[in-house]
């Protein structure tokens, strides 16, 4: 069977290594991919983006599965036009993507269904969002509510910090119509975790849990990003809190979204805060897989997520399991210079080949943001690599993926050093 991965982050590098690994895949295309995806022998770069060459395509290279990986073209309705093209196609319908294109409408679904999340407001008129906030007090988070790529959220500590991203997102339009509309919601302290789920519009197949980090520097400071690590397991999803997540959480989610009409069929994403009672809420929903969490979960799934894929097409998820490795899997992204505000592309990356099975088993290197021309591979987005390691425990794979790092250099390259530091401290350090 031919399959079709969408997108060209590392998202989708990973997805693609792993959907090859499949006995049941001949040939694997990304749309359009990156540089790793390029040099990579078990995979095809395809220039394509628009949906409807993606169907002819499709069509035309006798295509049995497409798998979405990026949120933009879902909330778009690639699936749609796939499943009226009559092409077999992994992920939600336009409608069903509205969990992650609009936060006012996840905010609304999560109250009617009795889903535990922050209390919010949501805004259109900069001067009534100036007066909540003013009535209101921080701290705030203020999230513009359309789709962002991972930066449209301000964690606001004050009322200054609340109101200017008011005015950036509504006057200014910092986020064009993304943020035409904002969302303003209580903070949250606690502990926050990725909980990732396959559905087949009745069913749920949870994946290993995971964590990343989304502050741009050491210690959980600086601008929010798409993220710049991830690991997995999270400590922080116990088993006690995982049947919690699921039967709280996924399950009614996926039963509302079937009750209103629009069954979840996809990988649904659930960014879960912990307090230190317990409690739960829920921050976010993403209609995908996070980025960078499915670099570290798919290095640890040891079934065929093919099979996965067409038990949920099939609507029968609920006789299957997930097998896991044992070991921890740790993703430390490497950033251009200038991200998130304003990253550089062109500066040559070096000492990639230095990154190898021979000298690194235990890592592999999924590229997100490169190009390759006749000088060779060079930065060409915000989140250019993903150096992801595995390891008998958190700190071993932790030491590998740092130390795989040290043979890889661009101008400007940007990473934290502490990814991994909220499991550690909870282990205790443990080696």
């Amino acid at each position: 069977m031919k399959v079709l991965v969408v997108g060209g982050g590392g998202r989708e590098h990973a997805l693609a290594w792993k959907i090859a690994q499949s006995p049941r895949v001949t040939h694997v295309f990304v749309a359009p991919g990156n540089a790793g995806t390029a040099a990579d022998a078990d995979l095809e770069n395809i220039d394509v983006t628009d949906a409807d060459e993606l169907v002819a395509f499709a069509k035309r290279e006798g295509v049995g599965l497409t798998v979405v990986g990026p949120e933009a073209p879902l909330a778009a309705g690639i699936v749609d036009a796939f499943t009226e093209a009559r092409l077999r196609i992994f992920g939600p319908t336009r409608a069903a993507a509205q969990l992650e294109s609009s936060k006012d409408f996840a905010k609304a679904f999560m109250v009617r269904h009795g889903i535990p999340t922050a209390a919010y407001r949501t805004f259109t008129d900069a001067r009534e969002a100036h007066a909540y906030i003013d009535a209101h007090g921080a701290p705030l988070v203020v999230k513009a509510d359309g789709l962002a790529s991972g930066k449209g959220v301000v964690v606001a500590m004050t009322s200054a910090d609340a109101h200017a991203a008011v005015d950036a997102m509504l006057d200014a339009g910092a986020f064009g119509a993304a943020g035409a509309r904002v969302v303003v919601e209580d903070f949250i302290e606690g502990e926050e975790a990725s909980f990732i789920v396959m559905a087949d519009g009745r069913h749920a197949l949870p994946l290993a849990s995971s964590q990343d980090h989304k502050r741009l520097a050491d210690g959980d400071r600086g601008p929010n990003t798409g993220g710049m690590g991830a690991y997995s397991p999270a400590p922080v999803v116990t088993p006690t809190m995982h049947a919690r997540i699921m039967r709280e959480v996924i399950v009614p989610t996926i039963e509302g979204m079937a009750e209103e009409g629009t069954p979840y069929r996809g990988f649904l994403y659930a960014g879960v805060m912990i307090d230190a009672t317990g409690a739960l809420r829920v921050l976010e929903f993403n209609c995908r897989l996070g980025d960078p969490e499915t670099q570290p979960i798919m290095v640890r799934l040891r079934s065929d997520l093919v099979v996965l894929i067409e038990h949920a097409l099939a609507g029968t998820l609920d006789r299957v399991d997930a097998e896991w490795d044992r070991r921890s899997a740790m993703t430390v992204v490497l950033a251009a210079a200038g991200y998130p505000e304003a990253p550089r592309r062109g500066d040559a990356i070096e000492g990639l080949e230095r990154v190898n099975r021979d000298t690194h088993p235990d890592v592999t290197v999924f590229h997100a943001g490169t190009a390759k021309d006749a000088e060779g591979v060079k930065v060409a987005g915000g989140r250019v690599l993903g150096v992801t390691a595995l390891g008998e425990s958190l700190r071993q794979a932790q030491r590998a993926a740092y130390a795989a790092i040290a043979s890889i250099r661009y101008d400007g390259m940007q990473y934290r050093s502490d990814i991994g530091h909220r499991a550690l401290a909870r282990r205790g350090g443990a080696s």
